[in-house]
């Protein structure tokens, strides 16, 4: 099971790079292309801190936002190879083998898309994509921006008057950008959701077996101990 979901991480965090690499050196910033019609496009934006766009002022910030996210992947992996260990279920072990992927799929961008990559242009300022391994990097060490490009906005619309907040505003579903490492990790989620039930009986089960052989165990000592 270890070597299966080593194989998987490295993988998909492969697929994870190497496509943000081809959209940070074949894009412009702010470029965006239809895929399959209005409602699955690329566009391609920067992240500089977490999820929709949200971050910590300063430099200062985005280190502290950069090692909280290593000490999380890290308890992330510890925990995964203990579960391992423990034989859960397998669909529990690559869930969170999933979520954990995702998280150095993004990390790696903070630590080092600053130290390889020149500053992406603005799309419309008849810039050329960044270079990969530039003489002109942007940024040092864990101050990176992660590299965003899948958007599907699937359905478009207007808040009805009535409606508390945004009354007569437009809105789209679904508004973030996104990449594949956070579709790891949402994907980890939704598997430990929609699977709960099988996953959490497997390991019901395991803590009775293991009970059971415990007790089992510590009659016959005491069956010994009585000869």
């Amino acid at each position: 099971m270890r070597t299966k979901v080593f194989l998987l991480v490295i993988i998909i965090l492969i697929l994870d790079q190497v496509f943000k690499i081809y959209i940070k050196t074949h894009y412009l910033l702010g470029e965006e292309v239809n895929i399959l019609g209005p409602w699955f496009r690329l566009n391609f934006i920067e992240n500089e801190g977490m999820a929709f766009g949200m971050k910590l002022q300063g430099t200062a910030g985005k280190y502290v936002l950069s090692i909280f996210r290593i000490i999380a992947a890290v308890a992330i992996a510890w925990y995964t190879l203990k579960i391992i260990k423990q034989k859960k279920h397998p669909i529990y072990i690559f869930s969170i083998a999933l979520i954990f992927a995702g998280a150095a799929g993004n990390i790696f961008d903070s630590m080092f898309y600053g130290l390889i990559f020149d500053q992406s242009p603005i799309w419309g300022s008849g810039g050329i994509p960044s270079e990969i391994f530039s003489s002109d990097t942007y940024a040092g060490f864990l101050q990176g921006k992660v590299v965003d490009m899948l958007y599907f906005p699937i359905f478009q619309g207007t808040y009805p008057s009535w409606f508390p907040f945004n009354a007569g505003h437009n809105f789209i579903f679904f508004r973030p950008v996104f990449n594949l490492a956070d579709s790891y990790i949402s994907i980890g989620v939704i598997m430990i959701l929609v699977f709960q039930k099988r996953i959490f009986k497997y390991h019901k089960q395991q803590e009775t077996e293991l009970k059971l052989e415990t007790e089992k165990e510590s009659n016959q000592s005491t069956s010994t101990e009585g000869v």
